[in-house]
């Protein structure tokens, strides 16, 4: 090799080593959305009712992206009403100043404008978003989010990946006017049973009669995610003919078994491979609701490509009881060798190792208060604050806000009145915690932790004590961020408080979130280090006792 050879060569080698150093230091990258946030009216289940529509859409636009992108979203509220987004699943590393709930930020007043900035970061998934203040959550506002591995970084159903990627957005559906349905709850009623189903957006006859939500080849296999955006009903989730292999489960890739219906619990999400195997025609792919009197249907066409023929009225029907569900929790199970976000296995993080340190046990607790329905934890029933939790907490002006750890771990041993005030309690930074969610209702229930996905180690009929840990699976239990606590039964989880912020535990039951079935988790870190959690964002709105204070001191540079 001559001199001048030796010197090309050399220098393609400080080119392409100059590029990975570039791309190593690179900041991930931005994904970009402006959402203007209207009222519009749409026919849904025969009815002309008010929805909100992000530009124009309901379901709101689905936003897509990789793990660790960057999503800037520039919200405008064209309401009538304060409104926040929420991002169900999104575990917001550092960062509970985007978690967009009334207890971490002030809400964007009526035409004004916010902008999130946040990333799913070593995350991959089926998400979705919502508003979610007051009882907006019922008048729609909700879009999908599918976060995908980045390249390089092996996805365990992917060879050859599916033909497509499709987004079933299934939940229950009330005709009331969400302000109505908000009155009520103030005036000490309920708001009933929902009237129908939708599936993305349509119900009724309009769903069932109209145009085809997906197509499919014969011979393709396509992957379906699946989330229950409902404020109430758990559904049963079905494709006539066809079984579903399940493949991703909040967040998490599990073990790939078959299914002929899955149950999806409210805020809960999972991904499916469908084979078109079946003789080409239309298919119902059907969403009923479970666990309520008088049960709702949605049904919706999968059309095989050049198809022109009807579906069969042979619907499967759905199955009956909650022993079976429970049953079928039993079955799901975490991918121990599959990557996730990053190129090690999920089962490198061997939880069921770890010594829990502290036990909290969750009671639900249904009371009245000057003779108006209220829930709560361990006879707690919380309300939001004038000041955001979190800001109260930066400033360190939590007086006449609220005082930390007012309820105990413990429900207490004589039921009293329930005390309604903001429910903060905290959680030592890193440490290991059981959680046990004991439901005495006669109906179903369903919890969400921001900031966190957790082990759902075990669950089981009527009350919780310690010698039911010898039932939980330490193992391979599914890494999730929702769980269902079926009537008078316990679930369990596990999990490592170690994200600093104000997260937000609650029922995604709406209507009992609406009443006080939530509390908010102050997780701090100890060193206040910029390694542990950011600053307030510059963009951060200012309510209540915070407008005008000066900032804190910064939190010290990482290390």
């Amino acid at each position: 090799m001559n001199m001048a050879t030796t010197a090309r060569v050399a220098a393609g080698v400080l080119l392409v080593l100059s590029a990975l150093a570039l791309q190593a230091g690179a900041e991930d990258p931005y994904l970009f959305f402006e959402w203007k946030v209207t009222y519009g009216t749409k026919t849904l289940l025969g009815a002309p009712q008010k929805v909100i529509l992000i530009n124009g859409e309901f379901p709101g636009p689905r936003i897509n992206c990789s793990s660790n992108n960057n999503i800037v979203i520039n919200v405008f509220n064209q309401l009538d009403q304060p409104l926040l987004f929420t991002w169900n699943g999104m575990q917001h590393r550092k960062n509970s100043w985007m978690d967009g709930l009334p207890g971490t930020q002030c809400p964007i007043a009526p035409n004004t404008n916010f902008t999130y900035k946040w990333q799913p970061k070593d995350q991959i998934g089926s998400f979705f978003y919502f508003p979610s203040v007051g009882m907006q959550r019922a008048a729609g506002g909700y879009g999908a989010i599918t976060v995908v591995s980045r390249l390089l970084i092996p996805v365990p159903f992917d060879q050859p990946p599916p033909e497509s990627d499709h987004v079933v957005l299934a939940g229950d559906w009330y005709t009331k006017d969400h302000e109505v349905m908000a009155r009520l709850l103030d005036a000490g009623r309920t708001v009933g049973r929902p009237n129908g189903v939708l599936i993305n957006g349509r119900g009724g006859k309009d769903l069932a009669a109209g145009p085809p939500v997906f197509t499919f080849e014969a011979g393709k296999t396509y992957r379906l995610r699946v989330c229950n955006t409902g404020i109430k009903a758990s559904l049963n989730f079905r494709i006539q003919g066809h079984d579903m292999k399940l493949v991703e489960m909040d967040g998490s890739h599990t073990v790939q078994d078959m299914y002929d219906s899955l149950d999806v619990h409210v805020g809960h999400c999972f991904s499916v491979l469908v084979d078109a195997d079946q003789k080409p025609g239309d298919y119902y792919l059907v969403a009923s609701t479970r666990f309520i009197h008088d049960a709702r249907s949605a049904s919706a066409i999968i059309r095989y490509a050049g198809s022109s023929t009807p579906p069969s009225s042979n619907v499967p029907e759905p199955p009956a009881g909650w022993a079976w569900s429970l049953n079928q929790w039993r079955s799901f199970r975490w991918n121990l060798t599959a990557s996730a976000a990053r190129p090690n296995p999920q089962g490198s993080y061997h939880y069921g190792q770890i010594n829990i340190t502290r036990t909290i046990k969750l009671m639900v607790t249904r009371g009245y208060v000057d003779g108006k329905l209220r829930y709560g934890f361990n006879g707690v029933s919380h309300r939001d604050a004038d000041t955001p939790l979190k800001l109260a907490e930066y400033f360190n002006v939590t007086d006449g806000v609220f005082s930390y750890n007012q309820m105990g771990d413990v429900p207490p041993a004589v039921n009293g009145p329930l005390h309604v005030i903001p429910n903060v309690i905290t959680a030592e930074f890193r440490t290991f915690i059981e959680v046990v969610f004991e439901n005495p209702e006669k109906s179903m229930d369903s919890f969400h932790l921001d900031g966190y996905a957790f082990f759902a180690v075990g669950m089981g009929p009527g009350k919780w004590s310690p010698e039911l840990r010898k039932t939980y699976n330490l193992l391979d239990a599914v890494s999730r961020h929702t769980v269902q606590v079926y009537p008078r039964s316990w679930s369990a989880i596990m999990l490592t408080f170690d994200n600093a912020g104000m997260w937000n535990i609650r029922s995604n039951i709406w209507e009992r979130h609406y009443l006080g079935e939530q509390l908010y988790m102050s997780v701090m870190s100890p060193a206040r280090s910029l390694r542990d959690e950011y600053n307030m964002p510059d963009n951060a709105l200012r309510c209540g006792k915070v407008v005008g204070l000066p900032l804190p001191p910064s939190y010290a540079p990482a290390r």
